[in-house]
């Protein structure tokens, strides 16, 4: 573990990486995307729908007004008319807040899909620690806030104050204008800054958005270590896997060598390959491969062949396709059917021929 902590972090993430981050609610997502999403859409809400706006907001004001004027303005009557005030600020607000809800909620589900980690959300005591505190005040996270926080502040008040001095010569023959035309005026200088400040806000949700997948992606590197510690857990540790295999070959060639006592005929090429083969003709379509070999195999084929009396034939070409093309216990294709039955023709009379001999003698 020690040697690991020395190792640089330069390979991209595994997808269970991925996968456990995500689970921590570890996820690139920028809050300046969400929050330019909000303000556009709030500021487009605004200007199509000040007509509604200012139709609700001026039946409340004309409320108020008639009833100073029509009553006196008592104690009693204040929770009324608050009552009043509120359910009509509700009306008209509600379509705006539902409205700013709906984008917030899918500018997130839109950065990072759906998520629900409740890991993020439990108190962790290690946040206490005052080192870590200053550690996170002064890491690359916190400086890109801090960079951000200062770069709005700056550019926004430049903008403000632009377009407030551009408007100044304006600002006195307001006093001639009816209160509608003032706030027919002031709708559409807030309109101007705002969208001017929108379009400063989209360019850092963009660089800010950057920002958050490149270091996300950075913060998830691993070192070479963590990643074949990862493999082994996952797939199993390669040296095991191996042993297995090998356990497995042997075992199988085990059961490959039993057979070959039991095979009709050895064909060789004649000794680089050795291929047993068996026909039975009540239980078998076929005659059938129990075993073949190159190399040292090979030399372990015939050499169990002769300690059990199973004749060695020698036909290359016949050895080379048995041994290419068929699989140990599989039986022999068509093609190969004339050129067998004739080893097993000359195998079997050579039978007979030693039995007679031997009955004779």
């Amino acid at each position: 573990m020690a040697e690991e902590s020395f190792q640089e972090r330069t390979e991209q993430a595994t997808p269970k990486k991925r996968e456990e981050a995500r689970e921590k609610g570890q996820v690139a997502k920028s809050r300046e995307l969400s929050s330019v999403a909000v303000l556009l859409t709030g500021v487009f809400v605004l200007y199509w729908g000040s007509a509604f706006f200012y139709h609700h907001l001026t039946g409340i004001l004309k409320y108020y007004l008639h009833e100073a004027a029509a009553h006196n303005i008592t104690v009693n009557a204040m929770p009324g008319m608050g009552l009043y005030a509120m359910r009509q600020l509700s009306v008209t607000l509600l379509p705006l807040f539902l409205v700013l809800f709906a984008v917030a909620v899918l500018s997130n589900y839109l950065q990072v899909g759906s998520l629900l980690a409740w890991e993020a959300i439990v108190p962790k005591f290690s946040k206490l620690n005052p080192l870590e505190g200053i550690k996170r005040l002064f890491s690359a996270q916190s400086l890109m806030e801090f960079g951000k926080s200062l770069f709005k502040l700056v550019v926004v008040g430049w903008i403000a104050w632009d377009t407030m001095s551009s408007q100044m010569p304006r600002l006195v023959p307001l006093l001639d204008q009816t209160p509608g035309m003032i706030l027919s005026y002031v709708g559409q200088v807030s309109f101007t800054l705002f969208w001017k400040v929108c379009l400063v806000m989209i360019f850092l949700a963009i660089l800010d958005f950057m920002f958050q997948k490149w270091d996300f992606e950075k913060n998830l590197r691993m070192t070479k270590q963590e990643v074949k510690e990862e493999h082994k857990q996952t797939e199993g540790d390669p040296q095991v896997k191996s042993k297995i295999r090998s356990i497995q070959r042997e075992m199988a060639m085990k059961r490959m060598m039993a057979e070959v006592p039991e095979a009709d005929v050895i064909i060789t090429n004649p000794t680089h390959l050795a291929v047993a083969l068996k026909y039975d003709s009540s239980s078998m379509e076929a005659p059938k491969v129990v075993a073949k070999g190159s190399g040292h195999v090979a030399d372990r084929i015939r050499k169990i062949a002769r300690e059990n009396g199973v004749p060695v034939i020698e036909n290359k070409p016949l050895a080379q396709s048995l041994y290419k093309f068929v699989e140990v216990g599989k039986v022999i294709p068509e093609q190969l059917y004339q050129a067998v039955a004739q080893v097993l023709a000359h195998v079997y009379s050579l039978r007979r021929k030693s039995r007679r001999s031997g009955t004779g003698a």
